[in-house]
């Protein structure tokens, strides 16, 4: 049977169901939700700290709960920790969202929650090692790879932009002048969410087609988009 590195140098209770185990789950647990909650709240991301030490006790206290039952009678399906994947699941789904801007919002923060609750689930299953290393690897991909993502996204040749305009005849200009600096309108969709507003509010996805274009940065991109006598405002998304 495999052992835990961590488990072997606390000893055998740690692997066992007892009183202190447990405190030592729930305390790991929960200072592994408290850094990750504290990381979502900071950058105002949906699900921030109280929610991520609820959810990961729960399926902490699942992990605990099936090995109890695998351990003294024999169940051979860890239930409790399926049924709070399936939960989970559920509940990260709804977070992703629609903003009035057509941007998807919430992805990150889902797919988080949903890992946080595999680790807690882990650790409950008295995989301290296993658990932790995955921590570790969470924090990393949330926090390390912030810059690398934002430096590919400002160098690809595609992107797209909220665009308001004063008047649904500037359309036509709009479109025109883009394609004289050099952009290609990949799709473009009318945002129903402004529809009162009295503006004409788009979403447009680029392709940049201009070589001299493809040295400038998105931001030049939209500043000088920004300028128009037709756009009342733009921003990127994404």
């Amino acid at each position: 049977m495999p052992t835990d590195f961590l488990a072997d140098l606390l000893g055998t209770w740690s692997s066992e169901v007892n009183i202190a185990s447990t405190a030592l789950k729930t305390a790991l647990v929960i200072v592994m939700a408290v850094i990750l909650g504290c990381e979502r709240s900071k950058n105002r991301h949906a699900a921030g700290l109280r929610t991520l030490i609820v959810l990961s006790i729960g399926s902490m206290f699942a992990g605990i709960g099936d090995i109890y039952f695998i351990t003294v009678h024999q169940v051979r399906f860890p239930f409790l920790s399926a049924a709070v994947f399936i939960g989970i699941s559920v509940i990260t789904a709804n977070t992703i969202i629609y903003s009035s801007k057509n941007q998807i919002m919430g992805l990150t923060t889902s797919v988080g929650m949903w890992t946080m609750s595999i680790l807690s689930a882990i650790l409950g299953f008295g995989l301290y090692t296993a658990a932790l290393i995955g921590f570790v690897a969470l924090m990393i991909g949330l926090l390390g790879f912030s810059k690398m993502e934002t430096y590919i996204k400002n160098k690809s040749n595609h992107f797209e932009i909220h665009l308001e305009l004063k008047s649904r005849s500037s359309l036509q200009d709009f479109i025109a002048t883009a394609r004289e600096f050099g952009l290609t309108i990949d799709n473009l969709e009318l945002n129903p969410a402004y529809a009162n507003s009295g503006l004409s509010v788009y979403t447009v996805k680029f392709t940049i087609v201009s070589k001299e274009l493809r040295k400038k940065s998105h931001s030049d991109i939209i500043e000088a988009l920004s300028v128009l006598d037709c756009v009342y405002y733009v921003e990127k998304l994404g």
